[in-house]
């Protein structure tokens, strides 16, 4: 009598039950994939190789093989918590060991600026250079700045209003006649941006528009109440206009190129004096450049930095039969900032958010996927090992060729199906208990044979 097929049947059995343990064990455990027991039968080789009557002599487990397929994704409050939508894996070196991966996307900062899961081990992408550039290449720790962004002094201001046509010209009249800042009836609007000198130090730039005449304006400027133009009497009272403008301003070549002078007079122009109010010169474009920022005093009492050369583009200041608006004022210069928030895109870029409202990258996730994902080494911790089996990684960043998009604030949950598995559980226990029936029989019969006499 043979025992051998009952034995094999409850060894493999045995190992189901405990493969679906796993299974139900890891039920909740974010970036697990489910497992699945592969069986194979046995059979003894005949010694010539013939024999189409021969009876199998149990069973054998075959492979545990894992099934990669998508979990579930929810969404979580920590921004470091990634979930991978699609394929691919993250990376994590301990620094010792080969590279790991891993689809369990709970991360958080270690004392030194990495990223890092709980097995300490830090996720791995391109790094950056210090203008905030991605720069590609062999994947390394990502290592989060500490440091503030460095301010940056204001080259360019673009204004964008609309100066009412229907306006009636002020009391001043004179192409360049002078303006009182404290008496409204002398300009007819007024709006301001804040610029940047070398520091980081605000100045508050107040522009005044002076209509003069039909489609002719006079626009006037004060740093921190500062005229920029004085005419030699009382600083903030008289000043001289920094530019006068003659609707409508045509043929404006695009920003940032170079501007021809045309002469004198030309219709739809802005017409720009020297410092000393003198050599007048007419342009065909919105763009020019503003007289110095000298040194003015700050809120706090401080004195800011001259700030040169500024430019001025007012090309897109209209004259229409509406009220006076300002739709948008932009000006390139910024304060020093600090460290505010983290935000991950999609691609994997990793953005720090500054308490000046500027952004810039800290780095960028690559990802791994593999032809062979059930080729895999579980290392355990939510790791796999690469083997020959599963075939050298593929790298690249989230969202590129085959790779899943990257979402922030959320975690892949486990893949298992706790209902199946359960329903698993209980045939399983059947199939146990069967082949514990089979070895009874086979030990009644032996009891039946031994007792023969």
């Amino acid at each position: 009598m043979s025992f051998q097929q009952g034995l094999s049947g409850l060894n493999a059995s045995s190992k189901n039950i405990e493969i679906i343990g796993n299974n139900v064990a890891n039920a909740s455990t974010y970036g697990a994939k489910s497992s699945r027991a592969e069986f194979a039968d046995i059979y003894a080789n005949a010694l010539n190789g013939a024999g189409v009557n021969t009876i199998g002599i149990g069973v054998n487990l075959a492979s545990v093989a894992q099934q990669f397929t998508q979990g579930n994704i929810s969404t979580t409050e920590n921004p470091l918590d990634m979930a991978i939508n699609g394929s691919g894996f993250f990376q994590v070196s301990d620094g010792k060991n080969p590279t790991m991966y891993t689809r369990n996307g709970q991360f958080k900062i270690d004392r030194q600026g990495f990223i890092i899961n709980n097995q300490q081990q830090k996720l791995l992408g391109y790094p950056v250079d210090a203008n905030g550039t991605v720069k590609p290449g062999e994947a390394q720790p990502i290592q989060l700045p500490t440091q503030g962004i460095d301010p940056t002094a204001t080259t360019r201001i673009d204004l964008e209003l609309n100066l009412d046509s229907r306006s009636a010209p002020t009391e001043n009249k004179a192409a360049l006649d002078t303006i009182n800042f404290n008496d409204p009836k002398t300009y007819n609007n007024a709006t301001s941006v804040t610029v940047f000198d070398v520091k980081g130090q605000p100045v508050a730039l107040t522009y005044y528009f002076q209509k003069t005449d039909t489609d002719k304006w006079n626009v006037y400027l004060t740093a921190n109440g500062v005229s920029l133009s004085n005419s030699g009497t009382a600083p903030n009272l008289v000043a001289r206009p920094v530019a006068s403008v003659a609707f409508p301003i045509s043929g404006a070549p695009p920003l940032g190129s170079t501007v021809t002078p045309l002469t004198e007079g030309t219709p739809g122009s802005v017409t720009v004096w020297d410092k000393g109010f003198a050599n007048p010169q007419t342009i065909a474009t919105g763009t020019i450049t503003l007289p110095d920022i000298p040194p003015v005093t700050l809120a706090g009492g401080g004195t800011s930095e001259p700030i040169p050369a500024v430019s001025l583009n007012l090309a897109s200041v209209f004259q229409y039969g509406a009220a006076f608006g300002v739709t948008n004022v932009q000006q390139n210069g910024y304060a020093p900032g600090q460290l505010a928030g983290l935000n991950i895109e999609d691609n994997g870029v990793i953005t720090a958010r500054y308490s000046n409202g500027k952004t810039r990258a800290a780095g960028q996730l690559e990802l791994a996927s593999f032809r062979n994902p059930q080729g895999l080494q579980s290392l355990g911790g939510n790791a796999w090992a690469a083997t020959f089996s599963s075939g050298e990684p593929v790298r690249g960043a989230p969202g590129d060729g085959n790779f899943g998009v990257l979402q922030s604030g959320a975690l892949e949950e486990s893949n298992i199906d706790l209902t199946g598995e359960l329903v698993h559980m209980i045939t399983a226990q059947r199939i146990y208990q069967a082949n514990a029936q089979t070895i009874k029989t086979q030990d009644q019969i032996l009891q039946t044979l031994v007792n023969i006499r």
